[in-house]
């Protein structure tokens, strides 16, 4: 069968080769590959890594792809044909399957070497060369490119110096720019930093109110001649002489000041300082032309940066626009300078033409999703908004929804409880959102503030039904602050945290399975009677912050760094009433109990760039939540808690099936209920090379490391004490890894990611199976099996390939 499979591929290729032939026209041959050779100088031998991928990457145009030889989407281009509609079916599978032939010519190969000498110049490889030719197959009508670039060695900085004539303000300024130079001594020249660093230096003269000022007027002359002259220095060295161009018009080098600001809401009226509907009260310079009154003038005191006399910026105008964009309440913002028309003037009047958007809309979205906890499912929300609620930018939603979710992976019929984690949700969430605090005696100083602060209100009630078993009721109400210093630093306060837990419907039948199975274990059936019998009420406060520096140009390291504190329940402590009989018991109001608790959470990520088509992507999550006071003597709540395992955490085990700590879940209760393993305290790592293989096609390669622990338990309560955190935790890390599929569609990534343990921490407490005929030994030490199971690992095994292969179906990156 494999012969004949094979016989006929190659049957199709040649005829499809033969159908392609037939389209090409005489003396023209099909362009389907080029190769670039990098030749060093023989003399000084320069380091040219990653130089031929590079100069690979600049040919034009792209040869036609190929299978084995085969132009295959020059074979579907002709074989779909001619649509007759462009914007047809026919059409669309044209473009997507098939591509236009291009043809060979040897006149585009200069070209192609031209600009690859160009490059080579731009790249700091002086007096280097290119050449090109091309090598035809005749019978196959085909045709490769093939180049050869000799590369001198390469020149690098030795000193850069900032040229000005004289003392004057724009020169000192120009001359304060040199600070940060992306321009630094031992590093190539190269031409995109030069342009980088032109732009650098246009955006901070232009903090300084040099309107009219732009790259293109800076020249940076390179003196290749100082190892020449100097014999001490190295003979690829050069000097930089950064200047202002000669012919550089005196407008550009002036400081500009604001004069009037004018506001249009989004009418065709007279925008002048005279017209009647600005004769209304003046505040800061800006004039707000609203006829209809939509909007409270305060907003766009607090919005725009710009005060009449200030200094002109090119960050309070950014500031001004993003803010006002912001807002949500506008189609576009339009803004313009205009010189007043004096001789002399050095003034600038600033206009923003806004577009509103309509005040009321209804949007409805049907979303399909996975989750970390390997659920999957679909969610129909109905979106009604209401902007410009109060005339002050604020923005009302209410959301109610549907949605379900089912477990992915599993056998129904071998193991129904895994499969049978199915959920129904539904419930609505009413949210009021102002651009600006809310708070009493609290004022900010919009030119000081980079980004206008937040206020969200939000009240969510939800049902959470498990098919089969039981409804967890929910009721939220949070009260939020969110405001950034700038764009890479974020905060988001809650203050006022309210949440009601209660279970309700649970199924008798299924609840007696769990306390009167002699299979399922004491401890399991204290757990699942304290999750079905507790009700929680919190009041806390939350806060959590994330940074996400930019990175610099030409910088392959990237940081993200995001952590948090959920605090609660000591207010309402002082509010409860302490139980008169037992004063372990915890206190209560409306006979709820008080949670009191402290959670930290932190998340470090770091990516490194390899090349264009590679990249190191690296995370680090801690977590630790611990009940106190009034609640010592509690579990955490389970949606307070962490577990491990899923398709964005140990994603070579299920979710929720790893720890706490050595603990291992009967498989009584993973069949009643699949996996529902939970801690206190959660450490993980993750690590996976990303390559990208085509525009769409990528791959990974990962490895992931972690566990959860209980904060506190014995041997008569929680998971047991070998789910304690401990000081031999290290010898309770799981660890796995796999290889991954990612299909990038620029709206979404869809993921596909095969992994298998390497390290199983129960297996710590897990006996050795012994030899059954062997005489028993009481006094003999127990010997434990080893976590690391490369030994164990069978691709021929189907049973262990059921057991240790675990595909996870995602989308998006996992991290």
């Amino acid at each position: 069968m494999r012969i004949n499979t094979l016989a006929i591929f190659v049957i199709c290729i040649l005829l499809g080769s033969c159908s392609v032939r037939k389209y090409v026209p005489a003396g023209q041959s099909l362009y389907v590959g080029n190769t670039v050779k990098i030749t060093p100088d023989t003399l000084s031998k320069p380091k040219v890594a990653d130089l031929a991928t590079s100069l690979e990457a600049i040919v034009k145009p792209p040869p036609n792809k190929t299978i084995f030889g085969f132009p295959w989407k020059v074979w579907f281009y002709y074989w779909i044909g001619q649509p007759k509609d462009e914007g047809g079916l026919r059409s669309w599978f044209r473009k997507k399957l098939g591509q236009p032939p291009v043809y060979a010519n040897q006149r585009i190969v200069d070209i192609n070497a031209k600009n690859m000498v160009g490059f080579m110049d731009n790249e700091g490889y002086y007096k280097s060369s290119a050449a090109g030719k091309l090598e035809y197959k005749i019978k196959k009508r085909t045709a490769t490119a093939h180049y050869e670039a000799y590369v001198m060695p390469r020149y690098f900085i030795n000193q850069v110096n900032f040229v000005v004539p004289d003392s004057a303000q724009f020169n000192k300024d120009l001359v304060a720019t040199k600070k940060d130079s992306y321009l630094r001594k031992g590093d190539p020249i190269r031409l995109d930093v030069i342009t980088s660093e032109r732009s650098r230096i246009e955006q901070l003269l232009k903090r300084k109110g040099y309107y009219y000022f732009n790259p293109d007027y800076l020249i940076v002359r390179v003196d290749s001649t100082i190892g020449r002259q100097d014999s001490t220095m190295g003979p690829q060295q050069v000097n930089l002489y950064l200047e202002v161009k000669k012919e550089t018009a005196q407008t550009a080098l002036k400081q500009y000041y604001i004069n009037q600001i004018y506001v249009n809401t989004g009418t065709n009226q007279d925008k002048s300082a005279d017209s009647a509907i600005n004769k209304g009260p003046l505040r800061r310079g800006i004039n707000i032309n609203d006829p209809g009154k939509l909007y409270k003038r305060r907003i766009f005191y607090d919005a725009i940066a710009f005060r009449k006399g200030n200094l002109y910026t090119n960050t309070q105008q950014d500031l001004s626009v993003q803010r006002l964009v912001n807002f949500q309440n506008f189609k576009f913002v339009k803004n313009s300078f205009e010189l007043v028309p004096r001789s002399d003037s050095a003034m600038l009047n600033v206009y923003y033409n806004l577009a509103p958007l309509k005040k009321k809309s209804l949007q409805t979205v049907l979303s399909a999703s996975t989750k970390s906890n390997n659920l999957g499912g679909s969610q129909l929300t109905v979106n009604l908004k209401n902007r410009n609620f109060l005339r002050g930018g604020e923005i009302f939603t209410l959301s109610p929804y549907f949605g379900f979710d089912v477990q992915l992976g599993g056998n129904r019929v071998e193991n129904p409880g895994k499969v049978g984690n199915e959920y129904i949700r539904y419930g609505a969430v009413a949210s009021l959102s102002f651009p600006r605090f809310v708070i009493p005696f609290v004022k900010i100083r919009p030119e000081r503030s980079q980004v206008l602060p937040k206020t969200i209100m939000a009240l969510t009630y939800e049902n959470r039904i498990q098919r089969d078993f039981y409804t967890t009721r929910s009721i939220r109400f949070d009260y939020s602050f969110v405001w950034s210093k700038n764009s890479r630093l974020e905060h988001t306060l809650t203050p006022i945290a309210l949440n009601f837990v209660e279970p309700r419907n649970i199924n008798p039948e299924k609840y007696l399975d769990i306390l009167f199975s002699q299979l399922v274990t004491p401890l399991e059936k204290r757990r699942y009677r304290d999750l079905f019998e507790t009700k929680y009420f919190i009041m806390g406060s939350n806060y959590s912050v994330s940074y996400r520096p930019t990175p610099k140009p030409f910088s392959k390291n990237q940081f993200v760094m995001i952590g948090g504190i959920d605090y609660g329940g000591n207010l309402l402590s002082l509010l409860g009433k302490k139980n008169s009989v037992d004063s372990i018991i915890p206190k209560e109001i409306f006979g709820i109990p008080i949670l009191q608790f402290v959670k930290l959470d932190g998340d470090i990520r770091y990516y490194r760039t390899i090349n264009s088509r590679i990249k190191w992507a690296n995370r680090f999550l801690a977590g630790v939540g611990i009940p106190f006071g009034n609640s010592r003597t509690m579990q955490m709540p389970q949606f307070k808690q962490y577990f491990a395992g899923g398709s964005t955490g140990l994603r070579a085990f299920r979710a929720r099936a790893v720890g706490p700590g050595a603990y291992n879940q009967d498989t009584t209760s993973v069949r009643l209920f699949g996996y529902q393993s939970f801690g206190d305290i959660r450490l993980e790592a993750n690590s996976e090379v990303r390559m990208k293989f085509t525009d769409i096609i990528g791959g990974a390669v990962f490895v992931d490391a972690g566990n959860v622990w209980s904060y506190r338990g014995d041997a008569s309560e929680g998971y047991g004490s070998e789910s304690v955190f401990k000081k031999n935790f290290l010898n309770q890390v799981a660890v796995g890894g796999g290889i991954g599929l990612r299909l990038d569609f620029s709206f979404l990534v869809f993921r596909l990611d095969l992994a298998t343990p390497f390290r199983k921490p129960w297996y710590t407490i897990t006996p050795v199976d012994s030899d059954p005929n062997a005489p028993l030994d009481p006094s003999a030490p127990v010997k434990y099996k080893n976590p690391w199971v490369f030994n164990e690992i069978n691709f021929g095994s189907r049973t262990w390939r059921k057991e240790n292969l675990v595909l996870n179906i995602a989308v998006g990156l996992p991290f």
